[in-house]
């Protein structure tokens, strides 16, 4: 449970954060020395589109934090036994990163308007994205050789279905990347795809997120890091 909290906590930190960069409490009628055209004003705050993928966020974000929290109460059974967990994912996890950074690079290239830059970011991005995916693949291959089955023990069956889930929403975010990619190659302008940038960028740091709390959770850490923070506060 404690892990739980920590998860939505960071995520509603996070969205807080991002909602204060929309503008959504913006007062243009009260900016004394501006002309205001409160139908454009109210349009450019905050797209439809931001505000779907952050609904749609919030609802992956309470799937998780359901995963995370029966994952928490399994977890204490007498019939639970860890599996080993493959240094491969360390690697992938790594390469995870690169992913998410080189969607950050391609938004602030979006933004200078640098079709070249916007196109490698892009494609680095959904590059990683798929070699992470691949890396994944070869866990399961590893575990299933050393008998870590899916039916054969709770923790194995958790661990597979943690990783197949993360899995499929990167697949699904693989597929917006390649229609924003495919556009930017086309050299549509860039102001029409700056937006889809920056949803693909939000959606992978998003996603990144997400795996560093389930990775934390499979090593123990996150529960660590709660019962430091416990022993801190009293």
């Amino acid at each position: 449970m404690s892990a739980v909290i920590l998860f939505m906590a960071t995520i509603a930190a996070i969205a807080g954060w991002w909602l204060s960069q929309q503008r959504l409490a913006a007062k243009p009628w009260l900016e004394e020395g501006v002309a205001v055209d409160f139908r454009g004003e109210r349009g450019a705050s905050v797209s439809p589109a931001k505000i779907g993928l952050g609904v749609f966020l919030a609802v992956v974000g309470s799937l998780f934090a359901l995963l995370i929290s029966a994952y928490s109460m399994r977890n204490t059974m007498v019939d639970w036994r860890e599996l080993p967990l493959p240094k491969l994912l360390w690697i992938n996890t790594g390469v995870l990163i690169i992913s998410s950074a080189a969607l950050q690079w391609s938004l602030m290239a979006a933004r200078r308007s640098d079709d070249e830059d916007v196109l490698v970011g892009l494609l680095v991005g959904g590059a990683s994205a798929v070699t992470f995916l691949a890396g994944q693949l070869v866990v399961w291959q590893q575990l299933n050789v050393a008998g870590y089955v899916v039916a054969s023990n709770p923790a194995n069956s958790f661990f597979y279905l943690i990783t197949a889930l993360h899995g499929l929403h990167l697949i699904g975010g693989l597929v917006a990347l390649g229609r924003t990619s495919a556009k930017v190659w086309r050299g549509a302008p860039m102001v029409q795809v700056r937006l889809s940038v920056e949803l693909c960028a939000i959606y992978w740091h998003f996603l990144l997120l997400v795996w560093l709390v389930l990775l934390g959770l499979l090593t123990g850490w996150t529960e660590n890091f709660v019962n430091i923070c416990r022993q801190l506060l009293t």
